[in-house]
């Protein structure tokens, strides 16, 4: 639109063309621009007579006008009417009716006091209302504008002013409640932040340590076998250099001293393998003791004692962990040894008589009480003794093991 409007403005007045007329050479202008242009022109002495000279404003050329000026120049019959089509385009439409599309709004309603068109009238909401014309209704209506400013009063506009400073002001303090809220947010989250980057640490700094622990375990192990494959790595090269001794004297002297050293060096004892295990687990101490917390009681929270101790079980054990546990269950099997002997006391005292009680506390001597007893409790002290050598068996027989178990280690080792 925009481009054609530019096609269609004049290149003098820079507006539509109005009575386009056409020179002869093509070029087109407004009918009054073309006369103000004929009005300035002076040079005429040189044309002949009866004739205008005129030049182009486009071209720059001097073109001869009839006698009769510029209304003899012919119209661009084209042109206007494109101009007067983009005219009576770029006019602002009347108003159509919302309820039934495309139809003008040119009847007023006067009981409603609004435009109508119309279907309003014959088939819509206004059917049977008094209508009028819509100059007679603007007549009628050029006062109103007037009557409603005057019921627009101060104490309204005051009423008005003051409402708004009242909701501004409660928005306002909404706003600051929201900044309050949204502070105290971050200075809760952040305290519960820092107090979980406490606990955490805490952890770690327990892994530390338990990593400290076993670095303090391994490393000197690590540091005597490194010396022990150095050494024998040496003694290899010794052994290398003694088989291409050629010398008898110097021979024999380097296989003694090579030999002192192979059997001092397979005399060391070499070191057992720790068999250490981190506890409690991380994953399941967190996933055992952390989902019951609460953040109340996150200051509570436990946190862990990581420490290194030897792993039970498995066949690469020093055998300790068995022996424990057989131990463990001797010291049971006597304890159970030692109750059934003094049960066994109590029931041979309690079979005893009535009228033998006080031929039992009469007794003329400790000597005689303590027969007695022994009599009636011999077979308690003979199971007694019968536990106290199958646990004596069994500690042998579980020393044996443990001897057995070393003695494959070390030629594991070697």
């Amino acid at each position: 639109m925009d481009s054609l409007e530019e096609d269609l403005t004049c290149s003098v007045c820079y507006s539509l063309f109005s009575d386009p007329r056409v020179l002869p050479c093509s070029h087109t202008f407004c009918k009054t621009c073309l006369d103000n242009l004929l009005q300035v022109s002076t040079n005429y002495s040189i044309w002949r007579p009866l004739r205008l000279p005129l030049k182009c404003p486009n071209c720059r050329s001097v073109v001869e006008l009839p006698p009769a000026g510029v209304d003899a120049l012919p119209t661009n019959v084209s042109l206007r009417a494109i101009v007067e089509k983009f005219q009576s385009e770029s006019e602002p439409r009347p108003p159509s009716c919302q309820e039934h599309n495309r139809q003008p709004l040119n009847m007023y309603c006067v009981q409603d006091r609004q435009l109508i068109c119309g279907l309003c009238l014959t088939v819509g909401l206004h059917q049977g209302h008094l209508i009028d014309d819509l100059q007679a209704a603007f007549i009628r209506e050029k006062s109103t504008p007037s009557l409603l400013l005057a019921r627009l009063s101060e104490q309204r506009w005051a009423q008005v002013c003051e409402l708004g400073e009242q909701l501004e002001q409660e928005k306002a303090r909404c706003e600051g409640l929201v900044r309050q809220d949204r502070q105290d947010v971050n200075q809760f989250f952040q305290t519960l932040e820092a107090l979980l980057a406490r606990k955490r640490q805490a952890y770690l700094d327990a892994l530390d340590k338990a990593g400290a622990e076993v670095s303090q375990a391994y490393d000197p192990l690590i540091h005597r076998v490194k010396e022990l494959q150095e050494e024998q790595l040496d003694l290899v090269s010794m052994g290398s250099s003694v088989e291409e001794e050629d010398s008898p004297l110097l021979f024999l002297e380097k296989v003694h001293l090579f030999r002192e050293r192979v059997e001092e060096f397979i005399k060391i004892p070499l070191p057992s393998v720790i068999n250490l295990s981190v506890t409690p687990r991380a994953a399941e101490y967190l996933q055992q003791h952390w989902p019951a917390v609460t953040i109340g009681s996150l200051e509570e929270a436990p946190v862990p004692k990581v420490c290194c101790c030897a792993r039970c079980g498995g066949g690469g054990g020093s055998g300790v962990e068995g022996l424990s546990a057989d131990r463990r269950v001797q010291e049971s099997q006597l304890k159970t040894a030692m109750l059934l002997g003094l049960l066994s006391v109590l029931l041979a005292l309690w079979m005893i008589p009535g009228k033998e009680w006080l031929e039992f506390f009469a007794l003329p001597s400790y000597t005689e009480l303590i027969t007695c007893v022994w009599d009636k409790a011999g077979s308690a002290y003979t199971a007694m003794e019968a536990a106290i050598a199958e646990w004596s068996a069994q500690l042998s027989s579980v020393g044996n093991r443990v001897l057995q178990q070393l003695v494959a280690l070390f030629k594991t080792s070697c």
